[in-house]
């Protein structure tokens, strides 16, 4: 059973990043299945019933609107893995849940972290579908297949021990860099909890085109299947290809334990797009372990930077026992250093396309 959505009713909404790429324009429906279980990434509008941790709603512009009982919001379902806040996983039904992000996902919290409160609770109103009832999933607004590229550009991929361990500083640190160098960089987040503030910092730091996994049709990458990521990730890698960018970024979120993480850095096709990765820690030891781990998956490390490099103490610890450099932000952002590490990291591919030539 479903009911067509008052486009006045749609244009009151307070609409999420999460569900940004979806044409309001076009007719919805409020649908309703007594009996359907949430799948990943389904458009459901609910009611704020109790305010929580999640104050604000990040809107599709980026605009963080101040949350009220009683408000209706357009967000997605989803789970959600992140040691600093919440570990939540998708409803088993349409019933009351939990906003678990900002940028508009829905779940059921398993387990929070101590230093947080309660989430936000909702009340969910009904599924959102297109004119004829069908039930709309972020991956009907995923990017279509890219144009075929004539190169492909040098690659970094950034990863890290955890959350909050400086990966998303370490892209747009060396994204700056890059620009300042004379590079037309595009960069990506291909995995992570929907937010609109690493692509935008991406695109403040210099990047030409910045995108992440809500534009290969995922709300959260938490629970999606590894075939599914695989193919997500080299969908935004070809778009950043097919914009004849000189140079590409990729961010994986979280850290190297996190399940989806560890196993895309196993991944073949992984491999063959990167030519060299940073790895960004928040320790000393977990620079040596990271390393390590990335080498075990013959991963070509060039460097580690993140949040150790706030402190020289640390940054002498892990020197010590790396046999890779150790750079601050700040070391990244230059653009001698890197277009170093572009040389470093893809010679062959600097030489046959002229690139060297920018960096002299």
């Amino acid at each position: 059973m479903f009911a067509s959505l008052d486009p006045a009713r749609v244009a009151r909404l307070k609409t999420s990043y999460s569900v940004r790429n979806l044409d309001r324009d076009k007719p919805l429906a409020l649908v309703h299945h007594s009996d359907h279980q949430p799948n990943h990434g389904d458009l459901v509008l609910a009611e704020v019933t109790k305010m929580g941790y999640h104050q604000v709603l990040e809107l599709t512009d980026g605009r963080k609107a101040r949350l009220y009982v009683g408000d209706e919001i357009l967000v997605a379902y989803g789970a959600r893995y992140a040691p600093d806040h919440f570990e939540a996983e998708l409803p088993d039904d349409l019933g009351a849940c939990d906003l678990v992000a900002a940028g508009g996902v829905l779940g059921k919290v398993r387990s929070r972290n101590a230093a947080v409160s309660a989430p936000t609770k909702v009340r969910p109103l009904g599924l959102v579908g297109d004119g004829s009832g069908r039930v709309l999933n972020v991956s009907d607004l995923a990017l279509g297949a890219p144009l075929h590229a004539l190169r492909k550009p040098p690659t970094f991929i950034v990863v890290g021990t955890s959350m909050n361990s400086g990966k998303t500083t370490t892209v747009a640190s060396l994204v700056h860099g890059l620009s300042r160098a004379g590079m037309r960089v595009g960069a990506a987040k291909v995995t992570g909890t929907a937010a609109g503030g690493d692509p935008w910092l991406f695109r403040d730091a210099g990047a030409v085109a910045a995108l992440d996994f809500t534009d290969a049709g995922m709300a959260t990458t938490f629970r999606i299947p590894m075939d599914r990521l695989v193919a997500g990730a080299q969908l935004l890698h070809g778009h950043l290809m097919a914009r004849g960018v000189d140079a590409i970024v990729l961010e994986i979120a979280d850290g190297l334990l996190q399940p989806e993480t560890a196993q895309l850095l196993d991944r073949a096709e992984m491999r063959r797009i990167t030519n060299g990765v940073l790895f960004a820690a928040a320790d000393s030891s977990g620079a040596l372990y990271g390393v390590q781990r990335l080498r075990s998956a013959c991963h070509p490390v060039l460097a580690v930077s993140g949040l150790l490099t706030v402190s020289p103490l640390a940054v002498r610890e892990a020197q010590a026992g790396l046999d890779v450099p150790v750079y601050g932000s700040e070391d990244l952002q230059s653009p001698a250093l890197a277009g170093e590490l572009l040389r470093r990291a893809s010679t062959d591919a600097l030489v046959e396309h002229g690139v060297g030539e920018v960096m002299a």
